[in-house]
């Protein structure tokens, strides 16, 4: 799908993991699917408790605005197949991840444009507390049954707070989604008194830590939500590179 030039958005511009996950790669993890694309991408909000209203807004239109830049259609225009696949989640209560949008192609303005009017419309699902452990199982599980192949494929989490109260612990949950293939990346939401669980200036470190693996894993920050559109903009960059 190939259709209208992006633009950005509004004023913005801004199930646990089983054994059976633990194959050699995404690829093959998604070896039944015939349509190829060159990354799995699942983005993966912070939809806990500590998120109200407002910032909860500042994410979801963030987010869209950022896969509708030019930008990043650029991008995924000069990849082999010209075309990604993305799937956006959120997580917060344990074992509780949820898949908000599924797995969608996009090869152009149009299809991009599509997805980000259907994030922005998507209901809030509930959520509490900080289950990045089980959100990164979902995200794997998400992975593994995609419509689509891929060479690559990456977990893109955004958090406020560190793994809490997780079924399995986060750095369990990103050793076992490594082993299969997959990179998880991190942006940290470093406001002062967003993080009611550690100092702000901690919560890099912790995703370092504990979150991120793979070849290439980074960590980036955010000093805030105003700020988050700019952050995962310049994270989808770079994971298209």
């Amino acid at each position: 799908m190939k259709i209208s030039t992006g633009i950005p958005r509004r004023a913005f511009g801004a199930g646990l993991l089983g054994a059976g996950l633990l194959g050699p790669g995404p690829a093959r993890l998604a070896r039944a699917q015939s349509v190829e694309v060159d990354l799995l991408l699942v983005l993966l909000n912070d939809g806990s408790g500590s998120i109200d209203a407002d910032e909860y807004a500042l994410q979801r239109e963030g987010t869209a605005a950022a896969v509708e830049r030019p930008e990043i259609l650029q991008a995924i225009a000069r990849l082999p197949t010209r075309s990604i696949a993305l799937a956006y989640g959120e997580w917060g209560s344990p074992g509780a991840a949820a898949l908000i949008l599924p797995w969608t192609r996009i090869s152009g303005p149009q299809a991009a444009a599509e997805f980000a009017d259907r994030l922005v419309d998507a209901p809030r699902p509930p959520q509490t507390w900080n289950a990045i452990g089980d959100a990164l199982a979902a995200a794997t599980d998400w992975i593994a049954a995609a419509p689509f192949r891929a060479p690559r494929a990456t977990i893109d989490l955004a958090g406020d707070g560190p793994d809490m109260r997780s079924a399995v612990p986060a750095p369990v949950a990103r050793d076992r989604a490594v082993a299969a293939g997959i990179t998880i990346n991190a942006l940290a939401i470093q406001a002062e008194g967003s993080t009611p669980f550690m100092g702000a200036r901690n919560l890099r470190a912790h995703y370092e830590d504990n979150v991120i693996g793979g070849p290439g894993a980074f960590v980036m920050t955010a000093r805030d939500r105003v700020d988050f559109a700019h952050a995962i903009f310049n994270k989808l960059v770079r994971e298209l590179a």
